[in-house]
């Protein structure tokens, strides 16, 4: 018995996720009659995270869709900027974005972060325990349906990434509120509070300082403050 064949295109978009052959308009695909359109979705490699509305011969049905023999689906990516309701935003990092996690800190967009590799089950049930949406570039751990939310982090460039986010999620910017090293959040603090954790040098050269209200950690306009700066601009100009 033959099975039913749908005919599926996926927007460019998209196409990181899918063979090569899949990539040229719609291609013909076969299903087992039962599957969601959702499962069909993925077999082929395209996290539901990234997916926005799936259309069906013009109309937009949902991921539990279950295709008909000789529909063609055609598959767009989120609309930006996405909106995820239900909690604030506020995101969950694996292991391997650590320099990001760092960025959007210190532009102050809540972000929790796993400096050591926790596993996917650990990952998923954080994200939905703290109402998280969990950034990520292993699509394994994004197809987890215990996710809060999720999304797929596409280039391996801090900058890239960073800027991907913004564009993505637009979260409100309020730089310089939050500790980079644990997301606590910073308030105002004297020389002599912090004054175990400088320096002599420091202590003559510098005068206005934060301290994390979590860790504890102090924070000046030292020596890399420019470079920090220039970030912080940059996504003010960009996404402010």
């Amino acid at each position: 018995m033959n099975r039913p064949e749908i005919h599926v295109e996926v927007a460019p978009a998209l196409h990181l996720f899918v063979p090569a052959a899949r990539r040229a308009g719609a291609t013909p695909l076969a299903t087992d009659g039962v599957s969601t359109l959702g499962h069909v979705i993925e077999s082929l490699g395209v996290p539901l995270t990234e997916v926005g509305a799936l259309v069906v011969d013009g109309r937009e049905v949902p991921v539990s869709h279950i295709p008909q023999a000789g529909e063609t689906v055609r598959v767009r990516p989120v609309d930006r900027p996405q909106r995820v309701p239900g909690a604030p935003l506020r995101f969950l990092l694996d292991v391997h974005l650590g320099t990001l996690a760092r960025r959007l800190r210190l532009l102050g967009v809540d972000t929790a972060y796993e400096s050591t590799d926790i596993g996917d089950p650990a990952l998923a049930a954080r994200s939905a325990a703290e109402k998280r949406v969990m950034l990520s570039r292993d699509r394994g751990l994004l197809r987890r349906r215990e996710l809060w939310a999720g999304a797929f982090v596409y280039s391996t460039r801090p900058d890239d990434q960073l800027h991907d986010v913004l564009d993505r999620f637009a979260p409100d910017l309020t730089p310089w509120t939050r500790c980079t090293a644990c997301n606590g959040l910073l308030r105002q603090a004297t020389k002599a509070e912090v004054a175990d954790q400088l320096e002599h040098g420091t202590q003559r050269s510098y005068d206005v300082f934060a301290q994390c209200t979590e860790c504890g950690r102090a924070y000046w306009k030292g020596a890399h403050h420019d470079q920090l700066e220039a970030i912080v601009e940059r996504a003010l100009a960009e996404h402010g």
